[in-house]
């Protein structure tokens, strides 16, 4: 893959899907880092559902520092590994308070040493609630189309998005990831997709007959 095909496709899938966006919803980048760890093995859609109650009862990065997880649990026990997460959540806002002044770090290196933060997690918190292209977040469908369009021959996300990285300009590095995201839960799906009848996987997606 060269970097005029890499063009051709982000600019065909910009094309199709010029509203692409983050699906979690929230309004300040405490609700999206929490957000996105409770997003980890569960979906947007669940998290969505759970969220807003979640939301309103621990307004600030205090109040979820003075709650315990055991508090914060029942606000998400619809989600996967809640227990865990409630624990990350907690911890995390605990940090926030005592070496980030309260404020959600704006840095790799400082997202990373949050509880339940990986690579993953800090590229959305940074793309999306501070603007920064430090990184593609490489999820499941990212990862899927990187191999389906010939983006990237690796298996792991680390691997895939130092490909991504290396193929398309950083600042298209957040949209890059929405619009594969997006066109990999529309059309080119795990299973039962459409690629056959679609104009974008017909022409670059080896998952469609040609």
């Amino acid at each position: 893959m060269d970097k005029r095909k890499a063009s051709r496709i982000y600019e065909a899938l910009l094309k199709r899907y010029p509203d692409a966006h983050c699906a979690l919803h929230y309004s300040t980048a405490l609700e999206l880092l929490f957000a996105t760890i409770l997003s980890a093995q569960a979906t947007d859609v669940g998290v969505n559902k759970a969220t807003p109650k979640l939301f309103d009862a621990f307004p600030t990065v205090q109040d979820y520092a003075n709650a315990s997880p055991e508090e914060i649990e029942p606000y998400i026990a619809s989600i996967g590994l809640f227990r865990s997460k409630a624990k990350s959540i907690h911890t995390s806002a605990s940090m926030i308070i005592n070496e980030f002044n309260g404020k959600v770090p704006n840095t790799m290196e400082g997202l990373l040493r949050l509880r339940g933060v990986a690579r993953k997690t800090a590229n959305v918190v940074l793309g999306n609630a501070f603007h920064k292209n430090e990184g593609v977040v490489v999820d499941t469908h990212v990862g899927r189309l990187a191999q389906r369009f010939s983006l990237s021959k690796e298996t792991t996300p680390v691997k895939i998005e130092k490909d991504l990285m290396a193929l398309f300009p950083q600042e298209n590095w957040t949209m890059l990831s929405h619009l594969l995201v997006r066109h990999g839960r529309e059309v080119c799906k795990k299973r039962g997709g459409s690629c056959e009848q679609d104009s974008i996987c017909k022409r670059y997606c080896s998952n469609a007959t040609i």
